[in-house]
């Protein structure tokens, strides 16, 4: 059910709506209406900043904290020689950040400064956790444990404050990091790169990914289901939640295909990235492609050794073709599929020229 500008006006005209309220409304709606029928079809909205001026104060925030860092020991960052002057200064890192997050995102509506404030405020709170396990007699995996723990916690207080969007992607590494330590803690070996996406290693940490990897995803859909358009900061929270939940998925599984060799892995492994890409069309996601396939190439260079070259140059002439082909594609696999819980929520497909 839509409403149009006639019912607006009756609720105007039965006190529902102040004429204010109605016509806040109304701008809102034809906002978010010509946000979509400007776009080409074939971008997925991104955005890192808005121009120069938001580098150049990036930058500023880098050279602002390294010196910060200097000046209070950064020797105490994660040490275990931290004591509660590294508390004091995290805790007035965390002041000084959360007061510039009010100045560059609630007023200024900055993206790139955004950011970076997420980023120091995650590393000033990892400070503070560190430092908290210090003062307890905490050491090794119980430290980091704590640490990360208290970080993502409140990362998502930040962004029920902010909204800033790649706050979920820390958020989602945090509980990942978080919950290997607790693992380490409670007696696991601490993994190696090749035991978080071997599931055939020993060792729960390869699970551990995919799983979460999947609840990342389930996450990520919902943001989308949510806004359909694209118009809102939760399908970029959507997107950070892909781009973290691809790799964890994705790298798991192929990595385990390319370790059991033999013609039977290869032929999944391609049925794998064929889905994959089908996947990525229907949900309307190329981050969630990229990302799983970025970490494919990755492995194929560490696994393949000479071999790899052919892998990478299949790789990318099928991206090149899906990035030329995409809406097209998208609109046939769409139209193709039938009727399924969630179909009508997810972005609208064949609003381009729809040939191949």
């Amino acid at each position: 059910m839509s409403l149009d500008k006639d019912d607006i006006r009756a609720a105007v005209a039965s006190n529902i709506l102040t004429e204010p309220q109605a016509a806040s409304l109304m701008a809102l709606a034809d906002s978010r209406r010509g946000t979509r029928e400007n776009m080409d079809g074939l971008d997925e909205p991104f955005e890192l900043f808005r121009g120069f001026n938001e580098v150049f104060i990036v930058i500023g925030l880098v050279i602002l904290y390294s010196g910060w860092m200097g000046l209070t020991g950064i020797n105490s960052f994660l040490s275990d020689n931290a004591n509660g002057s590294a508390l004091v200064y995290g805790v007035i890192s965390v002041i000084v950040t959360y007061a510039l997050a009010r100045y560059f995102t609630l007023q200024r509506r900055m993206v790139a400064p955004s950011i970076m404030l997420v980023i120091l405020m995650g590393l000033s709170w990892l400070q503070i956790g560190a430092s908290l396990a210090n003062l307890l007699g905490q050491s090794g995996a119980s430290t980091i444990a704590l640490a990360v723990g208290l970080s993502t916690l409140l990362l998502a207080v930040f962004y029920y404050v902010f909204r800033i969007p790649v706050a979920m992607f820390f958020i989602a590494l945090g509980v990942f990091a978080g919950i290997g330590a607790l693992f380490v803690q409670g007696g696991a070996d601490t993994p190696s790169p090749n035991d978080l996406f071997m599931l055939t290693n020993d060792g729960p940490f390869a699970l551990i990914t995919i799983v979460l990897g999947l609840i990342g995803l389930a996450i990520a859909l919902r943001f989308d289901i949510s806004d359909p358009h694209r118009v809102t900061r939760r399908a970029s929270a959507g997107f950070w939640l892909h781009v973290i939940a691809a790799p964890a998925i994705v790298s798991t599984i192929a990595l385990t295909l390319f370790e059991s060799g033999g013609v039977a892995g290869q032929i999944i492994l391609l049925a794998l990235l064929a889905a994959m890409a089908i996947f990525a069309m229907i949900i309307d996601r190329r981050c969630f492609l990229v990302a799983g396939i970025g970490y494919i190439v990755a492995i194929a260079i560490t696994v393949l050794d000479g071999n790899a070259a052919i892998v990478i140059f299949i790789l990318g002439l099928g991206l090149v073709f899906l990035g030329a082909k995409w809406e097209g594609l998208r609109a046939r696999i769409m139209n193709a599929l039938p009727s399924f819980p969630g179909k009508d929520k997810l972005p609208p497909w064949g609003l381009t020229e729809t040939s191949l």
